[in-house]
């Protein structure tokens, strides 16, 4: 990522196995972490079987909420882009049984798009 990036927030592309390293402890035994973007502290991480929405909180950042998403759970979803105004990308994701959206706001960049991607590639196989 780069400095202006940094300062704006934008997502980014993450290293996979930077994240994957980050992540053994809470990945199944045999589950392969296949894309990552991060947007300064918080994570969208792609796995062969989920979504990990991950949020650092507090000042610190040692205070994290693992949000695990099965692909199989992911009735639809949503990527609003940005306009000219208004430089805030929206992520709402509708998990089967639940009425209410989970929602994200991204930055913008081509890392929505990668989201995306990596959404129809996963949420919709059969």
């Amino acid at each position: 990522m780069g400095l202006f990036d940094a300062i704006l927030g934008n997502a980014s592309e993450a290293n996979v196995e930077e994240v994957a390293a980050e992540l053994a402890p809470i990945l199944a035994d045999d589950e392969t972490l296949v894309y990552a973007a991060k947007e300064i502290r918080d994570m969208y991480v792609f796995t062969d079987r989920r979504l990990l929405l991950i949020d650092k909180q507090g000042v610190t950042g040692k205070k994290v909420e693992y949000h695990s998403i099965p692909y199989r759970a992911i009735s639809h979803f949503i990527i609003e882009t940005t306009g000219h105004f208004d430089l805030d990308a929206e992520l709402k994701i509708w998990i089967s049984g639940s009425d209410e959206a989970i929602e994200k706001e991204l930055k913008g960049g081509e890392t929505t798009v990668a989201i995306q991607k990596a959404l129809a590639n996963y949420a919709l196989k059969k």
